[in-house]
């Protein structure tokens, strides 16, 4: 069923008086149709809209459509000057103004009341071929179509338009070539342009025949390869390469998070400084961080050697949800009392906060971690799983999903790292000489150093992308922003009792003898398994068993009753605290001559000679006084001059406090003391 219309254009359809015509022409207020059998009628435009006939049958081909005026400024000033004067000289040919206001008499030539629209087309011709551009009226007649259909983007010069290979005139099958060269190379070490040459050319003798395809010149495939490949990630790095292979596919949506823990990410990266290791060497340390995406806050921060283990993730979990107590040697206004968090309303709900570093305390909902064996593995599923909390693993090598904390990495090798004594740098071509020299700082010393950074450099610290929603131009401080959204969000204390710390280490099945409980070259034993010193009731007869990897001297044993310790037989072997890294290397070096026993002493004797010698001199130093063993405080550190910043200024101030000497002879609390982050007992005691 046809729809009337009462605009007509050239080429249409109509009903008229019964029968079908054409619009042949439209003049000013007249038309003429042409009917099917040939005959022509010349009629005013108002007696054809006023008969009952009238209507439209079939438009023209090509509807009207609205103009186009954005790709305009693309082009040449001179191309675009020409098609706006075309623009003025159809619209006087159509309605006798140039301009759109119609204001003026038009000219006598170019009157619609005095002149026909073919006379007018004339007119224009003429008048431009006079002026030097030769203008035909076919062409004037052909510049008013394309006018009407595609407004002033249809007066361009087309072949200035036309579309331009970004390889210009190249052989396409040597493009083609190029690109499966590149793609093919993404994954393989990084080469020269000589060698992709070099593989373009044998595919395309492999796929056209020798010498039916040349491979360009060496300027002009160097340039041609650069055409292709800009912008696609297919040169450069393989590293690089790797990283754009790993990205998602555009279009990139951004992590939006509306409260304190709804998302944070974890993972570990090598740190670029050498410490002195608890065997006297040096060596790097690892970086494990959790990084609270709402916030940007590093809600906590483990130092380990290299090789992190499963429960240096589970500590990550521990270490946000309680509170940072404020260390003696730290000054007062890193106390949460004296920073912008609402410290006193989060006291009267939560007494940990009582002497709390500026650190926010955050409960994760959703943790986001790599496919690292540390975090997928049972002991860290576990944990997560204990406290509630969802694990949300990314795709295999792929950086991006965890953006926040990766960059959080960058942070913290430019604001802290490279400001301790013992600096790698980032890449080995901005290594230094002798760097082990520089190294002067144990373990726990940079851990401390590293938790006094996180309050006093990384939590006050501004940070673009967090900004409130009353003061989008004003960027705010990690602290900040927690205490604008803790008060929207809520705090809700999560104390974690002695039984939860223990649950969140590593497990493994051992029974118990009539000797204790033996794994790894150690016997623990305690009164507290008199009386189980049997199979236990699970269907393989052993009972599950909690170790420490960082203070293997003493494990715990969960009875019928409850978690039971048990303390390693040859503590007092040792004088001074150790990890498990030191114990391994022990076992390499000391060759079993004895009984299981005997084996086992002389590995404790052969460890705490180990330790005596690693404490009594550090390794890698030219001149300068012994440094402590490993984990023994951070007294008698005296470190180089011009070592750094962090290697100078700071050992005074951690040198104030002395252990106490009962702790120091004890070998147990020692080892509390410089490994543990947080002591379940006293933990307990206060809930």
């Amino acid at each position: 069923m046809s729809t009337v219309r009462h605009v007509v254009e050239v080429g249409d359809q109509i009903r008229f008086a019964g029968g079908v015509f054409t619009l042949a022409g439209l003049d000013g207020p007249r038309c003429r149709i042409v009917g099917e059998d040939g005959s022509v009628q010349v009629l005013l435009l108002t007696q054809l809209y006023a008969d009952e006939d009238f209507c439209v049958v079939a438009g023209c081909a090509e509807p009207r459509r609205a103009p186009v005026w954005g790709p305009l400024a693309s082009l040449e000033a001179g191309v675009r000057e020409k098609a706006l004067a075309w623009e003025r000289h159809i619209r006087e040919v159509e309605t006798g103004h140039p301009e759109p206001d119609g204001r003026g008499a038009p000219r006598e030539e170019f009157d619609p009341e005095l002149r026909s629209l073919a006379e007018r087309e004339a007119a224009k011709a003429a008048e431009l071929t006079e002026q030097g551009q030769p203008v035909s009226v076919a062409t004037v007649r052909r510049m008013r179509t394309r006018y009407r259909r595609q407004g002033v983007w249809g007066l361009v010069d087309g072949r200035t338009t036309r579309a331009r290979s970004p390889w210009g005139r190249a052989d396409e099958r040597v493009v083609n070539a190029i690109r499966a060269a590149l793609e093919a190379q993404r994954e393989r070490s990084t080469g020269t342009l000589s060698r992709l040459r070099r593989q373009v050319g044998w595919l395309l003798q492999d796929a056209y025949g020798p010498g039916t395809v040349k491979v360009p010149p060496v300027a002009t495939f160097n340039r041609l390869v650069h055409a292709v490949a800009d912008g696609q990630g297919l040169l450069g790095p393989a590293v690089q390469q790797r990283w754009r292979t790993s990205r998602p596919e555009p279009p990139f949506t951004p992590t939006v998070v509306a409260r304190p823990g709804e998302l944070v990410m974890m993972d570990s990266t090598p740190l670029d400084v050498l410490a002195v290791l608890e065997d006297g060497r040096t060596g790097r340390l690892e970086l494990t961080m959790a990084m609270d995406v709402a916030t940007r806050s590093i809600t906590a921060a483990v130092l380990r050697p290299r090789g992190t283990k499963a429960v240096d993730a589970a500590v990550l979990l521990a270490q946000t949800v309680v509170p940072e107590p404020l260390r003696p040697a730290w000054p007062e206004v890193l106390a949460m009392a004296s920073s912008v968090i609402p410290y006193e309303r989060l006291l009267s709900i939560d007494a940990r906060m009582q002497g709390a570093a500026a650190r926010p305390v955050i409960f994760p909902s959703t943790v986001v971690i790599d496919q690292g064996k540390v975090f997928i593995s049972q002991c860290f599923l576990a944990a997560a799983e204990h406290l509630g909390i969802s694990v949300q693993p990314c795709p295999p090598a792929s950086a991006p999903a965890k953006g926040h904390v990766e960059r959080g990495f960058g942070s913290v090798g430019t604001l802290f790292a490279q400001y301790v004594s013992g600096y790698t740098g980032c890449h080995i071509s901005r290594r230094g000489h002798r760097v082990e020299d520089e190294a002067c700082w144990t373990l726990p010393q940079l851990q401390d150093l590293l938790d006094e950074w996180v309050v006093s450099g990384w939590q006050e610290r501004r940070h673009r992308a967090l900004c409130h929603p009353l003061m989008p131009k004003l960027a705010l401080t990690p602290n900040e922003m927690w205490a604008a959204l803790v008060g929207i969000a809520g705090h809700v204390p999560v104390p974690l009792r002695a039984a939860d710390y223990i649950e969140l280490l590593p497990a493994r099945r051992c029974a118990i003898g009539a000797e204790g409980i033996r794994f790894d070259y150690r016997t623990y034993d305690s009164k507290a398994l008199n009386g189980h010193r049997q199979r236990s009731t699970a269907p393989d007869g052993k009972w599950e068993v909690h170790y420490n990897p960082y203070e293997p001297s003493r494990c715990w044993v969960r009875l019928p009753t409850g978690w039971a310790e048990a303390g390693w037989i040859h503590r007092t072997l040792v004088s001074r605290p150790f990890t498990d890294t030191a114990w391994r290397h022990i076992r390499t070096v000391v060759d079993q001559r004895a009984g299981r026993a005997e084996h086992e002493e002389h590995l404790a004797r052969a460890l705490d000679e180990l330790l005596r010698r690693a404490g009594g001199k550090t390794a890698g130093t030219r001149g300068q006084e012994p440094a402590t063993g490993f984990g023994a405080g951070p007294t008698g550190v005296v470190p180089q001059a011009d070592t750094g910043v962090l290697g100078t200024r700071e050992v005074s101030r951690l040198s104030e406090e002395e252990p106490d000497q009962d702790d120091a002879d004890d070998p147990i609390a020692g080892t509390a003391d410089a490994w543990e982050v947080f002591d379940a007992h006293q933990e307990a005691e206060q809930w």
